[in-house]
C-alpha cells in the first residue's frame, strides 16, 4: 500500500511539474514578445508611397531599422488617413504617450506650444535648402527644447514638406485682391490663419481630413498645401487654380514621446533615433525632388498653375512677424537667425 502512495504522490508531482512547464511556456512566450518594442506611427495623410511625407518617411525608417539591425527588437506600424484620429488629437496623444510617434508640418504643435509657430511666419523662408541651413546654425534648437519642456514631444529629426504651401482655388488667383472673400482652408493653427488672412482671403481653420469633403459641398472655395499634397489626396478634382504664393516652406517634424523614450532601453533607443534620423535625411532628398513632378501631374489633371504676384502678397504679411515677436520675446533669436541665413 505504502508503494502505492508514494507513486501515486510520484505522479502528482510529474502532473504538476508538467503543468507547470506548460504554463511557464506561454509566460516564456510572453517575455520573448515583449522584447520587440512595438511602436505606433501616426500621419493625416494618404498611404502613397511617393506623394505622401508620412508613407515616405515610414517607408525609410523600415529600410534603416533593418539597416541598424534592429529588425526583432523594434517593430514599428503605420497609420495613414488620420486612422489614429484628427491631428490635434494625435499630438496630444504623443504628449501623452499614447501614440508614439507622428510626422506632420511643425504647425500642428503650435497648439500645444505657442512658439513654434514662429516656423509659420509667412515669407519666413526663402526655401527648403535655406531652412536646413537655418537649422544647422542653431535655429532649431530653441524651438525643440521648448517643445520638450512645454509638451513632453521630442523633434527626432527636421526633413521637408513636399514643396512650398501654395492656394488651390476654384478661380484664379493672381493677387491679393483675388482672395477676397474666398474661404481657403488652413491648418488649425493661429499663425497660418493670420497669414492668409493678410493675405487677402477668409482664413478658414479646419482639420486636414474633412478637407475633401467640405471642398465638395462648397463649405470651402480652395486650401494651401504642397502640391504632392494635393495630388496624394486627389483635392484637384474640386479646385482647378493653383497660384505659386509659395507663402510657407513648412518644416516636417518627425515628434517622438518623451514617455516613449524614457520607456526604452538606452542601447536600443540611441539605435532607433539613429535609424530615424537618417530617415529623415533620406525623406529630405525624396521631397526636394518630388515637387516638380507633382506640378507636373496637376497640370496633367486640367489644374491651372499660376505664377501670381508673390511680392505683392510678400509685403502683405510683413506685418505678422513683427506682430509675433512682440507677443513672443523668445522666438525674435530663431526669426533673426534665419533671416541671415543665406539660401
Amino acid at each position: 500500500m505504502m508503494s502505492f502512495y508514494v507513486n501515486r504522490r510520484r505522479l502528482l508531482r510529474s502532473s504538476l511539474a508538467l503543468a507547470a512547464g506548460g504554463l511557464a511556456a506561454p509566460a516564456l512566450t510572453g517575455r520573448a514578445e515583449a522584447a520587440v518594442l512595438k511602436l505606433k506611427l501616426s500621419s493625416s495623410q494618404a498611404n502613397d508611397p511617393k506623394f505622401a511625407n508620412g508613407k515616405v518617411y515610414y517607408d525609410n525608417l523600415v529600410k534603416q531599422i533593418a539597416a541598424a539591425s534592429l529588425a526583432g527588437q523594434v517593430e514599428v506600424t503605420f497609420f495613414p488617413d488620420n486612422q489614429l484620429g484628427q491631428e490635434i488629437d494625435v499630438i496630444n496623444s504623443v504628449k501623452l504617450g499614447v501614440i508614439d510617434m507622428m510626422v506632420s508640418g511643425s504647425s500642428i504643435a503650435a497648439n500645444l506650444v505657442p512658439v513654434v509657430g514662429t516656423y509659420d511666419l509667412g515669407y519666413l523662408f526663402s526655401s527648403f535648402p535655406q531652412q536646413t541651413k537655418a537649422f544647422d546654425n542653431g535655429a532649431a534648437a530653441p524651438i525643440e527644447q521648448a517643445l520638450l519642456k512645454g509638451a513632453n514631444i521630442r523633434i527626432i529629426a527636421w526633413a521637408y514638406n513636399f514643396g512650398s504651401r501654395s492656394v488651390l482655388a476654384r478661380k484664379a488667383v493672381n493677387a491679393p485682391e483675388d482672395l477676397a472673400g474666398l474661404k481657403i482652408r488652413t491648418l488649425p493653427n493661429p499663425v497660418i490663419t493670420e497669414c492668409l488672412r493678410l493675405m487677402g482671403a477668409a482664413a478658414t481653420p479646419m482639420a486636414f481630413g474633412e478637407i475633401y469633403t467640405a471642398l465638395q459641398a462648397g463649405v470651402l472655395d480652395g486650401l494651401e498645401h504642397d502640391p504632392p499634397t494635393i495630388v496624394a489626396s486627389k483635392f484637384y478634382e474640386t479646385a482647378k487654380f493653383y497660384s505659386l504664393t509659395q507663402h510657407n516652406f513648412s518644416p516636417l517634424a518627425i515628434y517622438f514621446s518623451e514617455a516613449t523614450f524614457n520607456r526604452m532601453p538606452p542601447a536600443t533607443r540611441d539605435t532607433f533615433l539613429d535609424a530615424a534620423k537618417k530617415a529623415a535625411a533620406d525623406t529630405r532628398a525624396h521631397g526636394l525632388g518630388v515637387e516638380k513632378e507633382a506640378l507636373t501631374q496637376l497640370k496633367d489633371k486640367g489644374v491651372t498653375v499660376i505664377d501670381c504676384d508673390r511680392e505683392a502678397f510678400r509685403k502683405r504679411v510683413v506685418p505678422q512677424s513683427e506682430a509675433f515677436v512682440k507677443a513672443h520675446p523668445d522666438a525674435k533669436g530663431v526669426v533673426d537667425l534665419i533671416r541671415a541665413t543665406a539660401a
